[in-house]
């Protein structure tokens, strides 16, 4: 697997192209760095990263158990510490769905995405990160 990263202006934005599928992304740093707020923080991707990589298997494991999803949303929230690297120290993901779905069905299927299938969880865990999770069925 590999990117393209290509410095968009004079300030820190750049654009990171997935040769996948050419889709691109807008990365931009905090103002305090000269950040002119084009495009997302490096460590909020870290986050879309899990909550997304998550969510794929979550929603094809309750397809499978033709589970109704209506909707989904995630949010995910990170706590970081105060120095420099401020890695994260904790990780809650919250899966918001709409629609018919068995609740104990989701609550294994959630396990399985989070802690057995998503690779991005695993590597933020491996390095000492705690990650949890809750369901919302409305």
């Amino acid at each position: 697997m590999k990117i393209e990263l290509n410095k968009v202006n004079e300030a820190v934005h750049f654009e990171a192209i997935s040769p996948s599928t050419e889709v691109k992304v807008h990365i931009d740093g905090s103002p305090d760095i000269g950040g002119e707020g084009l495009g997302a923080r490096p460590m909020e991707l870290v986050l879309m990263a899990v909550g997304s990589c998550s969510a794929l298997d979550l929603v094809n494991i309750l397809k499978k158990q033709r589970q109704d999803i209506q909707d989904l949303k995630i949010e995910v929230e990170g706590t970081r510490v105060d120095t420099i690297p401020k890695v994260f120290t904790a990780i809650h993901i919250h899966f918001k769905f709409k629609g018919n779905i068995d609740a104990d069905k989701a609550a294994k299927a959630a396990e399985l995405a989070v802690k057995k299938y998503c690779s991005v969880h695993d590597m933020l865990a491996a390095g000492g990160v705690d990650i949890t999770y809750e369901i919302t069925i409305n």
